[in-house]
């Protein structure tokens, strides 16, 4: 009896900042892989994340929000962000329906006119709006002629999302697959434990520290007993902020390290013991050996 034919697609979601490509990824694979918060720029490296549907085995790219780069790591991220395009068999636009086509999402359709590349696109948040202003931004968006097909979603309720999946896997390449079938993310648990401590900090003093902060995964022991002890590091570029982190008599890394705990426990299915320490380091945006960490280029 032949074997079914094997189909292996790459998706890269580009869109906004905030546009809900991370909240959509997570909603795709059945799993949270990338961080979520009310922050903008949250998603700072390329995040494969994997699901079967059929015999398809489908990976999406989850790119940092495309937006006006100021600084260098900034730059970083955009340039991450139209790399994942660049290396994927289809491109998927975000967009807010909210927010429209703002200056960011402007970009994004140049950024494809230029490249003479076309889109799917994905209209997220219709929850959020009446029926006739999505009718409308839809047909501005269709009139530029760069998307060949238009779904309309909510990444957060799931409302749409099955439909997507079935038409990426159903035009999925013919090819091998690429991971392993179980296989969720090509993103190392190290990482993962960081990412998921650095969303906790950032739910916690989103209001008070700006986007000068990154945590480290330095240590990783998996003990005797089938537990893990994780030490961690935030890294700041200020005392000030340091001690925003710390809050007062250390409550504030107290709590965020209770919520990264339990969500690791849940996501690793063993007890974790985690220990997070908070640093000052001035320039850590301009080391190479961060950029590296997070799959980023460190360029000019």
């Amino acid at each position: 009896m032949n074997e079914p034919i094997k189909t292996c697609g790459f998706i890269a979601l580009l869109g906004a900042p905030n546009a809900g490509k991370s909240t959509l990824l997570n909603n795709l694979i059945g799993q949270k892989i990338s961080i979520v918060t009310q922050k903008v720029q949250t998603t700072r490296a390329r995040i494969r994340g994997i699901c079967m549907e059929g015999n398809a085995q489908l990976v999406f790219i989850d790119t940092p929000g495309i937006f006006q780069p100021k600084r260098r790591l900034d730059r970083a991220m955009v340039s991450a962000a139209w790399g994942g395009a660049g290396e994927a068999d289809v491109i998927a636009v975000l967009v807010d329906a909210e927010r429209g086509i703002d200056g960011n999402t402007k970009r994004i359709l140049d950024g494809l006119q230029k490249s003479n590349r076309k889109a799917v696109l994905i209209v997220n948040k219709i929850d959020l709006v009446k029926k006739q202003d999505l009718l409308n931004l839809t047909k501005d968006l269709a009139e530029t002629n760069l998307f060949t097909e238009v779904f309309m979603v909510s990444a957060l309720t799931g409302d749409g999302v099955a439909d997507l999946r079935t038409y990426f896997a159903s035009n999925a390449p013919t090819g091998p697959w690429m991971y392993p079938e179980d296989q969720l993310s090509d993103v190392s648990e190290r990482l993962i434990a960081a990412e998921i401590t650095r969303e906790k900090l950032f739910l916690r003093v989103h209001q008070e520290l700006p986007y000068a902060a990154t945590v480290e995964t330095v240590n990783w022991y998996h003990k005797k007993d089938g537990s893990i002890r994780i030490d961690q590091v935030v890294f700041v570029e200020r005392e000030s902020q340091k001690g925003i982190v710390l809050g007062k008599g250390g409550r504030t890394i107290k709590d965020i390290g209770v919520a990264a705990r339990e969500e690791l426990q849940e996501l690793f299915d063993c007890k974790v013991h985690l220990f997070i320490q908070v640093k000052v380091r001035k320039n850590w945006s301009n080391e190479r050996q961060h950029y590296r960490e997070m799959g980023l280029d460190f360029t000019d």
